[in-house]
């Protein structure tokens, strides 16, 4: 059966007893056996001020990543442009695109990737970096790499590098109608976080983006990528053993007790309130967890609802090994090799 290819979103998450040098080795380590195993894109995100999470700066682990990487694409998933000039953002993926050609995405988002105290400390107070400014902000980025439809005349005497042979594949990263919208009406790729989005959002927003989309010259057609949050084991009980940790993490987000990522034995004992058990009925977010044929089965039902062309694997788990190892499982049964089999280090 022939399937849609699978990518990679990591946050370089912080478990208790370690530190971020810890999470950043356990981030290598899986992109590596995510490129062996033959998925398409390794995608780090921009988080700020989060004990959980070490990937707050997309264009260093891209570089430290595709440096470690012989095959997969690397990219963004992805930068928070309302937190960074345009041209800082252009001139850093043209110089990873000069670095590995052919390998490099951009994926942009509106969202600050923080708390609103800490946005304001990124964008040093100033007006120029804000959330009304996202549409032009965006428009100089996709000028300044390349694409000559939307080049502001501002920007005309400037180059985000001085000779470019080849530019990265710039994605619109959404969880609303927004982002599709404004990814349809520039051509553009778009990946729906489903990962944390609500289940009934992803099939109203997969046809606002693929009815309103307008070819341009990179892309004729509209390219949908889905994100689903994934942990494949053994067993569907140790599956869901695993996943606590995941869960325990989206409630922490939800009541502002944050902290790294606790083992699974942790999250086993954790003492719930009512009040807790209500929140985590109420998470929005899709997890498929379960044995890998469980798992494929719910990918495949995702892509016939939603017609995406290719989907993110997301996935919180306390072990980069179990990272690992999930992502083996499913890439044996999505079909990606023979042997599923890839060796975290």
């Amino acid at each position: 059966m022939s399937r849609v290819p699978l990518s990679v979103l990591d946050l370089a998450t912080v478990r208790e007893g370690h530190d971020s040098a810890d999470a950043l080795r356990g981030t290598t380590g899986i992109a590596r056996a995510a490129d062996e195993l033959g998925y398409s894109r390794f995608w780090v995100a921009e988080h700020h001020n989060m004990p959980a999470v070490a990937s707050t700066s997309p264009p260093v682990l891209v570089a430290h990543v595709a440096a470690n990487t012989a095959r997969i694409r690397v990219g963004s998933g992805g930068v928070m442009l309302p937190n960074h000039m345009p041209f800082v953002v252009a001139e850093q993926f043209a110089l990873l695109e000069a670095l590995h050609p052919g390998r490099i995405d951009l994926g942009i988002g509106r969202a600050p990737g923080t708390d609103q105290a800490t946005a304001a400390a990124l964008r040093g107070g100033s007006p120029r970096l804000s959330v009304e400014q996202f549409p032009d902000h965006l428009a100089m980025v996709l000028a300044l790499l390349g694409d000559d439809r939307v080049a502001p005349d501002r920007i005309s005497r400037l180059q985000a590098t001085p000779a470019p042979a080849s530019f990265p594949e710039v994605w619109m990263l959404g969880s609303s109608t927004y982002g599709a919208q404004l990814a349809a009406a520039l051509g553009l790729p778009f990946c729906y976080a489903y990962h944390f989005a609500t289940s009934s959002d992803v099939d109203s927003t997969a046809r606002l983006y693929t009815s309103g989309f307008q070819p341009s010259p990179r892309f004729t057609e509209p390219h949908l990528m889905v994100s689903a949050s994934v942990i494949a084991a053994e067993t569907t009980e140790e599956a869901d053993y695993l996943a606590g940790p995941s869960r325990l993490m989206a409630l922490s987000l939800r009541t502002g007790r944050l902290g790294p990522i606790v083992s699974p034995e942790t999250a086993a004992r954790a003492e719930l309130t009512d009040l807790d058990r209500q929140l985590l009925q109420q998470l929005p977010g899709t997890q498929y967890a379960g044995t890998a044929d469980e798992v494929v089965a719910g990918l495949d039902a995702l892509v016939e609802r939603t017609g995406a062309k290719e989907l993110m694997i997301a996935g919180t788990v306390h072990d980069p090994q179990t990272r690992a190892d999930s992502l083996a499982r499913l890439a044996k049964t999505w079909g990606l090799q023979d042997n599923g089999v890839a060796p975290y280090r």
